[in-house]
């Protein structure tokens, strides 16, 4: 493992359990212009994947994330197909990863975007995900060789109960959330990072996929821009699911169960004053209060 040098750059830790395995990222060589995806899981990652796939591809309606993206350290998937699906694109390189950012080496041949979202909105997403997976996609991670730690156990249909067990125990029954957030967050003002957040995507989505094509270097000729707007939407990405990150058939529903409503506020109704006291509190301890605002807001209510 690299040693870790005075700013962070290199990788310090690995991270591995049922889904993920950073070791993988010893072995993948990253070429100039390669654009790194990176989020907690059900954060918004698919969605600027699909967004980034069509501004590399000029708005080609063909285009998909399944053929540009690649989820390096999911262990769902042996690591000699990931790394020959890698080293055997033609485009610009598209890279997934949910890791921190001390379980990676910063290149500076590559771009980072790292996608944030209120982590209430992150657990609510994702206890749908996890509920809708299929008992045959659950049994083969627990079951692949290498697993380290525990297996992954069905969902907890007690969306409360989830949410709790979530926040008190750093992320079970996936990984850590608070640590990840705030490794990221310190690395903002490094010319090839960059934060968007969900609600500004949501909010604001021409202008973020505008910010998002400067900061590639990618041409984004105005003509171009409906087109792509209609082929990353909410609904778009619900119906191409299959398209997209690895999944769609391995969900009740389908690729469904992968993108679901891409809906924010839920826990509102649901939480008590006292659970969302406990939140708001543990982010800003976590991560100081202008990440955790940013957190909670995004950028353009900052």
């Amino acid at each position: 493992m690299a040693e870790a040098d005075a700013d962070g750059t290199h990788k310090t830790r690995d991270l591995q359990n049922h889904h993920l395995d950073s070791t993988i990222w010893d072995e993948v060589a990253l070429h100039d212009g390669d654009i790194v995806v990176a989020s907690y899981a059900k954060a918004g990652a698919a969605w600027v994947q699909r967004i980034v796939a069509q501004l590399i591809a000029g708005g080609d309606a063909a285009a998909s994330v399944g053929d540009t993206a690649t989820w390096v350290e999911f262990r769902g998937r042996p690591k000699a197909e990931t790394l020959a699906a890698l080293n055997g694109q033609t485009r610009r390189r598209i890279l997934k990863t949910h890791l921190p950012v001390d379980a990676l080496t910063l290149s500076p041949r590559a771009k980072y975007i790292y996608v944030g979202r209120d982590a209430r909105d992150v657990v609510w997403s994702l206890h749908d995900h996890h509920m809708a997976a299929a008992d045959a996609w659950r049994e083969a991670l627990n079951t692949r060789p290498g697993r380290v730690g525990p297996p992954l156990d069905r969902a907890d249909p007690d969306i409360r109960r989830y949410y709790r067990t979530w926040l008190a125990e750093e992320g079970r029954p996936f990984w850590p959330y608070w640590d990840a957030l705030a490794g990221w967050w310190a690395q903002r003002d490094r010319p090839n990072v960059k934060l968007v957040h969900f609600n500004d995507l949501k909010g604001a989505l021409p202008e973020e996929i505008e910010g998002l094509a400067d900061f590639l270097g990618v041409e984004l000729e105005p003509e171009r821009l409906p087109a792509i707007l209609e082929r990353v939407s909410l609904d778009q990405m619900k119906a191409k699911a299959g398209d997209g990150p690895p999944g769609g058939g391995i969900f009740s529903g389908g690729g469904g169960g992968f993108i679901n409503k891409g809906l924010n506020g839920r826990w509102r109704g649901v939480l008590s004053e006292d659970e969302s006291t406990a939140y708001k509190e543990a982010a800003k301890e976590k991560l100081g209060r202008e990440c955790a605002s940013w957190l909670n807001h995004g950028w353009r209510r900052l």
